[in-house]
């Protein structure tokens, strides 16, 4: 057994391992069908080797070998399925299986020309080059937020695609790639050919792996600090994304608030009209401010009735200002299950981070602030002016 043989042995094992771990993360909601397909696409690489190790064997490997080729590019049609998938984009079967058939019937016909005709090798080695820049423009055209990992992947492909162009001429200089498809595996061609397919299926196998495990992760981690009830975060989640807001706003050096409300008498819907209608009203609230918070915003509900919103790129004016619009909007909101005539209402205290103040004093600050509120006879906003400063009036409100 040649080395090159050694290698389709290894390769073969290999596919196997990366076709279980995709079946493997399959179980998961997050990224199933991409998952799915990824391991479909590493299953149908085993059926590959196992057809390129047994060519050998027959005497006219015609066929053999553009089966072997379909194969190839069939398990670079289903990787590129499943990265449609994972990204959102929707995968182009029907151009990629047509660019199948038409290419294997390419690969069968160039079967008559010289084995080693650059038309011949051309043939073999472009739909594959083709196949990974395809794979590059679903990752590229995807809406969806890319990090490091993602953009790893399309380097690698646009590598890949490179690679599966060069062959021929490494072919070439390499002196060939057998005098028939029986003598491949004991080329110098094929030891580089087959030690190359190795080092980029593997990286894009690892980095695909990588990048669902992220996902599943990032979703476990989405589902660990996502209230229930409201759909915001929860303390621990909104601690966690305030603090990664607040120390973006303060590199951007713009300023940023923060806004504590709680709903009044919360206790006396639940006593009085049952904890289902108390749950509405929380349901609703955080409805609003969902609907009232810009994309970078962070909103979560810190407690029982009570909901907090940073405001990265907001000063307190302006902070000030969404309280008091979000304390007249809701006072004026329906709510279903109370009496019609009913309207909830909720205080709120508001806090600009102040120089060298770290993420707890604003939250303090605030959290004061809307004691205050609630001691002026609720239905009210408050404002800390700073660390040190005095309270401020509202500007509308009770109290």
């Amino acid at each position: 057994m040649g080395s090159a043989d050694i290698i389709l042995v290894i390769n073969l094992f290999v596919a196997g391992l990366l076709a279980a771990s995709f079946m493997t993360l399959a179980i998961h909601e997050v990224g199933r069908v991409a998952a799915r397909w990824l391991a479909f696409s590493y299953m149908l690489g085993m059926a590959y080797f196992a057809a390129e190790f047994a060519i050998p064997a027959f005497d006219d490997a015609r066929l053999p070998v553009v089966a072997a080729f379909a194969v190839f590019l069939a398990a670079t049609i289903a990787f590129n399925g499943g990265l449609a998938h994972k990204y959102g984009v929707a995968p182009p079967w029907a151009p990629m299986l047509f660019f199948l058939a038409v290419a294997s019937v390419g690969v069968f016909t160039v079967q008559d020309l010289p084995r080693h005709s650059l038309t011949r090798m051309m043939a073999y080695q472009l739909p594959y080059a083709a196949m990974q820049s395809t794979a590059l423009i679903i990752v590229g055209s995807s809406r969806q937020r890319r990090g490091r990992l993602d953009h790893l992947l399309m380097t690698v492909l646009a590598a890949s695609a490179i690679q599966f162009a060069s062959k021929p001429f490494i072919a070439g200089a390499l002196g060939g790639w057998g005098a028939n498809p029986q003598s491949y595996v004991q080329t110098s061609y094929a030891l580089v050919s087959q030690s190359l397919g190795t080092v980029f299926g593997l990286a894009l196998a690892l980095l695909a792996l990588a990048i669902l495990v992220r996902d599943v992760l990032a979703e476990a981690t989405s589902k660990s600090e996502t209230d229930v009830l409201s759909r915001l975060l929860n303390r621990r989640g909104f601690e966690r994304h305030a603090e990664l807001a607040m120390g973006d706003a303060v590199r951007q050096g713009v300023p940023v608030a923060l806004v504590i409300a709680d709903l009044d008498h919360f206790k006396g819907i639940n006593d009085s009209y049952g904890h289902a209608c108390g749950d509405l009203v929380i349901e609703t609230f955080a409805g609003f401010l969902r609907e009232a918070a810009a994309e970078h915003h962070v909103a979560g509900r810190i407690g029982g009735e009570e909901f907090a919103i940073i405001l990265p790129g907001t000063n307190l004016a302006a902070a000030r200002l969404f309280a008091e619009g979000a304390r007249s909007a809701f006072g004026a909101l329906p709510i279903d299950g109370l009496p019609i005539e009913y309207r909830c209402s909720a205080s709120f205290g508001v806090a600009e981070l102040a120089a060298e103040e770290d993420f707890s004093g604003l939250l303090r600050r605030a959290d004061e602030a809307l004691y205050q509120a609630k001691g002026a006879g609720r239905d009210c906003v408050r404002v800390s002016p700073g660390p040190t400063g005095r309270q401020k009036k509202p500007i509308s409100g009770k109290g």
